[in-house]
């Protein structure tokens, strides 16, 4: 790809000819030739209506709390579709997303310092007594060290900061003696085995009991950890050590980041996202802001803000001279190879990107933030929440959701940063769409898919932890707070430290590394940290005017101007003298059109080949919009070529008492019967098929007249079970599986084939669920007898 703000790309797998499954991005291109339009900012938002929405964010926090303390402590998360906690080892596996939990109350310890932010002074002092008689920290159970560090530390650090304010304050805690930070100190311990290796890079994952090598310890023979993993420790350990005079926390901190240092790419100035802890070789060697790498930049600034040390700073400053270079194509940020930054390393974007405008905010450099958020929250506007991950050109690449808060973070930060009353309704939107997507009657559930609004059950600490820190803080004014914020500084996980660590307990010695740093142009780099209240305040339409180019990005490739321009070529009769669907990539005479049109062939690892347009490199302006009208073509046969390889998933959602359709289940497709893509849903009562396999005609027709059959899986073809109960007179089925524990949450979607035969006789719908999401409407009928569910592609409004 090109420098910022250059070319536009995307990639596909090459058989000699199409079909192709091909992504593009279309955004970075159109946007150069974008014009910025000046108009009216959002109208101020009143007192009373930030109070509402303040106390709205209350009440919501309330019920995730609330349900949390009612049906899942003292395990450490709520599984809230089935009200109940998550223990380690009782759940099927999640794999590395289980390594948060260690048996230690996760959700109570991450929820500690955000009861204080929110004015529940009361419910903090309970929280923290049942922290210290209940929590155990001796387990016998492996878990990663970055969550620990971040999460259950940084949680009981945030505790420990805010209960001395209180203290003092003179109110509550008066019986507290740094007993939080005693358990922190306990833990530090337990986490130091980690980095027993000769880089100084922690093991990723240590037992809490028998920590690193042991027989008994379970872990120790892992040779890789991520960036951000090895990364995200000092803002934690060199707290621990200032609060309590015991150096050797931030030492070791230190020592990880040095290492990393060291091991970056000295060309580029990149790091990778996976990292050798022995040898300190880069293992996955492509690089981003996203996921494996993100917080490793933001503790670089924010070790600076804490601790002071000018070399936390030089090293961001180079990293971010590199970020904008090579990674920063605005509105996107796109992942490059650290060997060769100018060569795209994939055409999707993860979610956790969402929190670099926070960052460039604490940098100050508003402008790519303004315009990054805003792409982000167009497509948030598509799918009501950010997919997991996305393409380039905004489509859904993984469509999971688990309420992450980075992008109420980043809006928290720009609106500080610019009082542009647009970020209010941001996240009043964000309320909005938690309300009526994701709550559920025992809290907030995940989303296992944002095309069909399905739940997962799932509601991790981190929601409690920030999502409704910064919503709160969003719309409060200062005297909401009890105690000043701008004392503070947020964590990864937006735990609060208190800024006056700096000048506590300086002992560690600082190399000077100066001299290591790459050449930079200085008078793009502040030395000092931007105060936000300074920043614009006279001005609010700054904002407006960055992001009015980037409102049709997602929707429309391109801004209202460029649009329009290629739609009169399309209407003048102008084809590209290369089409899409003739196109062959060992062709050596297509090769040479694509050169004329600007438009270059890169071979990937993976087979595919990237196609990256420069206009600027085509032969005449003729021959580049020939080049766009191609790679407009080419993604329009992608799109129309996914569609018809693939069913997406459907919705099964629980519209009857108490569910009133906040519960909503994955279900898998059939290639047979209605399709509810091109149907209205089917809604109805459920009823059990007799025999339940439904693999002949069925005894109890009477039960399922006009009902939704409940079918298990097994014993006969899928089209032989829908054609016993249509026959029965069922209006739609549901198929269970009958593998006990299957879930949706770590099975890829299935989807049911038919029998070979012509099966255009079978006119009901028919679904998917797996055992887990079945046992739940088999639960429901247990308990309520009568449920009603509605069968659809996508969940309908609550």
């Amino acid at each position: 790809m090109s420098e910022a703000g250059g070319g536009r790309g995307f990639g596909y797998s090459v058989p000699q000819r199409a079909p192709w499954s091909l992504v593009a991005a279309t955004a970075a291109l159109c946007l150069v030739s974008a014009t910025s339009v000046w108009t009216a900012g959002a109208s101020p938002m009143s007192r009373e209506e930030k109070q509402k929405l303040g106390n709205q964010v209350l009440e919501m926090f309330d019920h995730a709390y609330g349900n949390y303390m009612e049906h899942a402590y003292p395990a450490d998360e709520l599984m809230p579709l089935t009200c109940r906690g998550r223990v380690r080892g009782q759940e099927p596996s999640r794999g590395d997303v289980d390594d948060a939990l260690g048996k230690f109350s996760l959700t109570l310890i991450d929820s500690l310092d955000t009861l204080v932010v929110l004015n529940k002074t009361k419910e903090f002092e309970d929280a923290v007594r049942k922290v210290l008689r209940d929590v155990n920290l001796d387990n016998d159970v492996v878990v990663s060290v970055f969550e620990t560090n971040i999460r259950v530390l940084g949680g009981l650090l945030g505790g420990h900061s805010l209960a001395i304010m209180l203290k003092e304050k003179g109110e509550y805690m008066q019986w507290y003696n740094d007993e939080l930070l005693q358990m922190a100190k306990q833990l530090g311990y337990k986490l130091l085995p980690a980095f027993n290796t000769t880089s100084g890079l922690p093991y990723p994952r240590i037992n809490l009991k028998f920590g690193i090598r042991k027989p008994e310890a379970r872990t120790g023979t892992e040779t890789d950890t991520c960036t951000a993993c090895a990364g995200t420790l000092i803002l934690e350990f060199a707290a621990l050590s200032r609060f309590t005079g015991a150096t050797i926390f931030e030492e070791y901190a230190r020592k990880a980041l040095d290492f990393l240092w060291e091991k970056r790419q000295r060309s580029s100035n990149l790091v990778g996202v996976t990292i050798n802890i022995h040898t300190g070789d880069w293992v996955r060697k492509d690089s981003g802001v996203g996921a494996g790498i993100d917080s490793y930049y933001e503790y670089l600034l924010k070790a600076y803000v804490l601790l002071g040390d000018d070399s936390f700073l030089e090293r961001f400053n180079t990293h971010y001279d590199a970020i904008m270079r090579y990674i920063s194509q605005p509105p996107l940020l796109l992942d490059v190879h650290i060997h060769k930054p100018m060569l795209n390393a994939r055409t999707w974007m993860d979610a956790l990107l969402a929190f670099f405008p926070g960052l460039q905010v604490l940098k100050g450099d508003i402008r790519p933030a303004i315009e990054t958020h805003e792409m982000l929250y167009q497509v948030i506007k598509k799918h009501n929440f950010l997919p997991e991950a996305f393409t380039t050109d905004f489509r859904v690449h993984w469509a999971q959701h688990p309420l992450r808060p980075e992008f109420a973070e980043s809006t928290y930060f720009l609106y500080k940063a610019t009082g542009d009353p647009y970020y209010l309704e941001v996240g009043k939107t964000l309320i909005e769409n938690l309300n009526k997507y994701a709550r559920v009657p025992c809290g907030f559930a995940a989303m296992k898919d944002v095309r069909t609004g399905s739940h997962e059950d799932r509601m991790d600490s981190f929601f409690l932890a920030e999502m409704f820190k910064y919503l709160y803080l969003l719309f409060a004014d200062k005297e909401d707070v009890i105690f000043d914020i701008e004392d503070y500084i947020f964590t990864t996980e937006a735990h609060l430290l208190p800024l006056w660590l700096s000048t506590t307990n300086q002992r560690i010695s600082k190399k000077n590394t100066t001299s290591e740093y790459t050449e930079l142009d200085d008078s793009n780099f502040d030395w000092t940290c931007p105060n936000t209240q300074i920043l614009f305040p006279n001005d609010p339409l700054y904002a407006q005017s960055i992001r009015e180019p980037l409102k049709n990005v997602v929707d429309k490739s391109c801004p209202r101007g460029i649009i329009r321009v290629r739609e009169e070529s399309f209407r003048s009769g102008a084809k590209p003298p290369l089409r899409a669907r003739d196109f062959m990539a060992t062709n050596p005479e297509h090769l040479e059109i694509l050169k004329k049109m600007g438009v270059s062939l890169i071979h990937l690892k993976d087979g595919r080949v990237q196609l990256v347009q420069h206009a600027i490199q085509a032969a005449s302006s003729i021959d580049a919009e020939d080049g766009l009208r191609f790679m407009q073509e080419m993604i329009e046969l992608s799109s129309q070529q996914q569609k018809e390889q693939q069913l997406p998933p459907r919705a099964v959602q629980i519209v009857s008492h108490p569910f009133f359709g906040r519960v909503v289940l994955t279900a898998g497709p059939a290639q047979f019967g209605l399709d509810l893509s091109k149907h209205k849903e089917t809604r109805g009562f459920v009823a059990s098929s007799k025999p339940y396999n439904g693999c002949s005609e069925l005894t109890n027709p009477e039960a399922v007249m006009g009902k939704i059959a409940l079918i298990q899986r097994g014993q006969c073809m899928f089209a032989e079970k829908a054609r016993n109960i249509q026959n029965a007179g069922a209006i739609g089925g549901i198929v269970i599986d009958d593998n006990e524990g299957s879930s949706s949450d770590t099975a890829p979607l299935f989807q049911m084939a038919g029998d070979g035969k012509d099966t255009d006789d079978i006119t009901i719908p028919m679904l998917f669920l797996f055992s887990k999401e079945g046992s739940i409407i088999l639960d429901a009928i247990r308990e309520y007898e009568e449920v009603e569910v509605l069968l659809s592609d996508k969940a309908k409004d609550r």
